[in-house]
C-alpha cells in the first residue's frame, strides 16, 4: 500500500512538472515577441527627430493610426534633432536599429550607399504603395540607381512670408499679393519701397547674418539661373566657384550691404512675429506658429523668382526601413502599411506647415480648408535639394562659415566661393 501511494505521488509530481514545463516552454508571448508580435499585435519601433509642433502633429498621427489598425502597434521614440543621426548610425552599427526611421532626403547619401537602408520596391507592392501618387520631384529625391529606398512624407521648402499691413502701406500689395518685377532690380526696388514706408525699426527683409539662412536663399536664387545649381564637376571636384553662383551670391550680399536686410539680425522669425519685419524668407515650418500669433496680419507665397525659372531650397522628411542582420517580413510589411497611411493622411501633417508628398492630398477638402498652405504648395514642383554627396552636411557647415565671413564684411563674394571650393575639396578628398 505504501508503495502504491509512492507511485501515485510520483505520478502526480511528474504531471505537475509536465504542466509547469508546458506553461513555461510554451512561451508563446516570448517567441512571438521575437517575431514582432505582442498580444496579437505587430509592434513597430519608430524613430523621429521631431519636437515642438512637428512632434505634436506626428504623435497625433501615430495615435490615430494605432486606433484604426488594431493589428499594428507603432511605438514612437522622439530624439533630439542634434543627436538624431549620430544615434541612428550607432544603432545601425550595433544592429539595434529601429524598425522604421525618419530620414531626410539630404541625409540619404550617408545611408543608402553604405547599405544601411532596405530597398522598398518588392516590399511596397505588398503594402499597396502607389508610387504614381507622389509628387515626382519629391519622389526623385528617394530613388537611387532606379530603386526606391524610402517613402517621402513631405517637402519643406523656403518661402516668402510678408506682413500685409506694411506692404499695403508701401503700395506694393495688390489683391493681397506682393507686387514686384521678377528680376533682381525689381525685387530690390520692392524692398526699397518698403524701407521708405515703414518705421525705421522695421526690417524690410529679415534674415540672419549667421547660420544657414543666407545659404538657403542663395541656393534658391542660384538654381533660378540658367546653368545654375552646379556644386561638383563630373570628377567630383567642387565647382561652386562659377559665374552663375557668383551672380547669385553678389545679389544676396547686396541685400545685406544695402541694409535692406538690417545688420546683426539673430532671430529673424521672432522679428517677424513681433511685427518688426515686413518680409521674411524662411521655411514652411513657420506657418503653424505664425498663424497662432494674435494680431499678425500676414500671408505667404513661394520663394521670389528673380531670374530665369522658379526654384527654391528644400528638403524632405522621408521614412525608411533600416537594415538588420535578420529581417522580420511581418514587421517590414506592417511598417510600410503605417508609412503608406501617413502619406495618405498628409493633410494632418500639413498642419505643421509642410507640403504633403501625395498629390491628391493637395486637392482634398481637408488641405484646401487650411489657410496659407495652398498658397505655397506649388513649391514642391521646383524644390532643389542639396547635391548627393555623403559628406554634404560637413561641406555645408564649412560653406556657411565662409558666408558668415562675407556677411561680416571680411571678404567679397568671389573670395567666398573660392574658399568654399577649397574647403569642399579638402573635406571630400578631391
Amino acid at each position: 500500500m505504501r508503495k502504491t501511494k509512492g507511485i501515485q505521488a510520483g505520478c502526480i509530481l511528474l504531471m505537475a512538472m509536465l504542466i509547469l514545463s508546458a506553461c513555461a516552454g510554451g512561451s508563446a508571448p516570448a517567441s512571438s515577441s521575437e517575431s514582432g508580435k505582442t498580444g496579437g499585435k505587430t509592434q513597430i519601433s519608430f524613430w523621429t527627430p521631431f519636437s515642438g509642433g512637428d512632434g505634436e502633429f506626428m504623435t497625433a498621427m501615430v495615435d490615430k493610426f494605432n486606433q484604426e489598425n488594431p493589428d499594428i502597434q507603432v511605438e514612437q521614440l522622439s530624439n533630439r534633432s542634434e543627436d538624431y543621426y549620430t544615434k541612428l548610425q550607432t544603432s545601425l552599427a550595433s544592429d539595434q536599429a529601429p524598425d522604421l526611421a525618419v530620414l531626410h532626403s539630404s541625409r540619404m547619401p550617408q545611408f543608402v550607399p553604405a547599405g544601411y537602408v532596405t530597398p522598398l520596391d518588392d516590399l511596397a507592392a505588398g503594402s499597396k504603395v502607389n508610387w504614381d501618387e507622389f509628387n515626382p520631384t519629391i519622389l526623385e529625391s528617394t530613388i537611387y540607381d532606379g530603386k526606391h529606398y524610402s517613402i517621402p512624407l513631405d517637402t519643406h521648402a523656403i518661402v516668402m512670408y510678408y506682413n500685409k499691413t506694411y506692404l499695403e502701406k508701401a503700395g506694393v500689395l495688390k489683391d493681397g499679393k506682393p507686387v514686384y518685377d521678377p528680376s533682381p532690380e525689381g525685387f530690390t526696388a520692392f524692398l526699397t519701397k518698403i524701407k521708405e514706408a515703414v518705421p525705421a525699426d522695421v526690417a524690410p527683409l529679415a534674415q540672419p547674418s549667421v547660420r544657414i539662412d543666407a545659404y538657403w536663399m542663395f541656393w534658391g536664387f542660384y538654381n533660378q539661373l540658367t546653368g545654375g545649381g552646379k556644386f561638383y564637376d563630373d570628377n567630383g571636384q567642387a565647382a561652386l566657384n562659377n559665374p552663375q553662383a557668383q551672380q547669385a551670391l553678389e545679389y544676396v550680399n547686396s541685400l545685406y550691404t544695402s541694409k535692406l536686410i538690417p545688420p546683426n539680425v539673430n532671430d529673424a522669425v521672432k522679428l517677424f512675429q513681433d511685427q518688426r519685419a515686413a518680409v521674411l524668407i524662411t521655411g514652411v515650418w513657420s506657418t503653424g506658429s505664425f498663424e497662432n500669433i494674435k494680431g499678425l496680419d500676414f500671408a505667404v507665397v513661394p520663394m521670389p523668382q528673380i531670374y530665369d525659372q522658379p526654384a527654391t531650397w528644400g528638403d524632405s522628411h522621408t521614412l525608411a526601413l533600416p537594415k538588420h542582420s535578420q529581417e522580420d517580413p511581418a514587421k517590414q510589411q506592417a511598417a510600410l502599411t503605417f508609412v503608406n497611411w501617413l502619406a495618405e493622411h498628409g493633410d494632418m501633417w500639413a498642419k505643421a506647415g509642410h507640403i504633403p508628398s501625395v498629390t491628391k492630398v493637395l486637392d482634398s477638402k481637408e488641405f484646401k480648408d487650411m489657410p496659407y498652405r495652398s498658397d505655397y504648395a506649388q513649391s514642391a514642383d521646383f524644390v532643389k535639394y542639396w547635391p548627393r554627396n555623403e559628406k554634404q552636411g560637413q561641406v555645408n557647415d564649412n560653406v556657411v562659415k565662409e558666408f558668415e565671413k562675407m556677411l561680416a564684411g571680411q571678404q567679397d563674394p568671389a573670395t567666398t566661393l573660392q574658399k568654399a571650393d577649397a574647403s569642399t575639396n579638402k573635406i571630400t578628398g578631391k
